[in-house]
């Protein structure tokens, strides 16, 4: 259990350092889970929902900043909630 708290800190802090570059376009992200498959579950806010390049930033932006922080991250998918 112990490993799964530190691959969340990491992937807490990695969205921490990416969360002022989306609130300066009026957009935001929250995180909502990490999964046992590897695969981080966050939800889009603001101007990335309707955001025609929300699918870039979550690709080039999101996920491959978590992939860095923690290896462990093998995708990043938005939901709807």
């Amino acid at each position: 259990m112990k490993n799964k708290e530190q691959t969340l800190y990491k992937i807490e802090q990695a969205i921490k350092q990416l969360r002022p570059f989306m609130l300066e376009d009026g957009g935001d992200v929250e995180f909502i889970e990490f999964t046992d498959s590897g695969i981080v579950k966050v939800k889009l806010l603001g101007a990335c929902v309707d955001c025609s390049m929300s699918h870039m930033t979550l690709r080039a932006g999101l996920e491959e900043a978590l992939k860095v922080a923690a290896p462990e991250v093998l995708k990043v998918e938005a939901v709807e909630e």
